[in-house]
């Protein structure tokens, strides 16, 4: 096999749960012109279906699914459609996040289990029912969505000329830096079995921000921009393929060297 054809999805069946946010509609959109067969799913049907419809007239095979991470019986519900339907799953993208408790740090008991019920105890589940299903094949790429923002802290100069400037909570950093690490102990729960753990942490992407943001931002990275519409497809592929076939446990920033200055 060339070492192109390693980077080849075909004949892959891939989930993605979120997949209409700015970075979720490049992931889709990459796991698609690689060749594989890609479900999306969250509680946004409509917007999901919409970026499916899309990619579908291109001529990519790619179905929106109802998914509330909120609920037991809806997480197992995706897990058995897809395993009824294609016999397995072998890359599984966590990339849905709820926001809750977000406008800072005063907030009840309540409101922060709100967040961490989807964004950590989903995780774990979802991650676990799709994990059983590679373990018996002996093989299969699980990719984590993070953010720098589980690296670093809040950089609060980013908002210095704007009327942006956050009360920041602590949750998101939490629950992504979290995330980094849940990486790690599943890559070595699921590593006997040739199942892959691997993360991504990408940076701010620019999306009509305010101008003083957007420069403040761009100088604290080392490439001198924020990211955009295509930055994450790359990294999504290598690890979802074979071309990445001896890397796991690993998180690799996606954010302009954001993190490394």
């Amino acid at each position: 096999m060339s070492v192109l054809n390693t980077f080849s999805l075909k004949g892959k069946i891939a989930l993605v749960t979120g997949g209409a946010g700015l970075y979720g509609r490049q992931i889709v959109e990459a796991l698609a012109e690689a060749g594989a067969k890609t479900f999306i799913a969250s509680r946004g049907i409509e917007a999901l279906e919409a970026v499916a419809q899309k990619l579908r007239d291109r001529g990519y095979d790619v179905t929106a699914m109802h998914l509330d991470l909120s609920l037991d019986a809806s997480i197992e519900k995706v897990h058995d459609d897809i395993i009824k339907k294609c016999g397995t799953c072998d890359i599984l993208v966590n990339n849905a996040v709820t926001r809750s408790a977000h406008d800072g740090w005063a907030h009840d008991l309540d409101a922060y289990d709100i967040s961490l019920h989807v964004n950590a105890s989903a995780l774990f589940k979802i991650t676990y029912l799709f994990a059983q299903n590679m373990k018996a094949q002996k093989s299969g790429s699980i990719i984590n969505i993070s953010s720098m923002m589980g690296i670093v802290g809040v950089e609060m100069d980013n908002y210095l000329g704007t009327d942006m400037m956050p009360d920041p909570s602590p949750i998101y950093f939490f629950e992504k830096g979290g995330m980094i690490n849940f990486t790690r102990w599943a890559a070595s729960v699921l590593g006997p079995e040739n199942v892959r753990v691997n993360c991504l942490s990408p940076g701010g992407y620019e999306a009509g921000q305010p101008a003083p943001f957007i420069a403040n931002y761009s100088a604290r990275t080392q490439l001198g921009r924020m990211a955009n519409d295509t930055d994450l497809k790359g990294a999504i592929i290598f690890l979802a393929s074979d071309a990445s076939a001896y890397i796991t446990g690993t998180n690799i920033p996606v954010d302009g060297g954001y993190t490394a200055k």
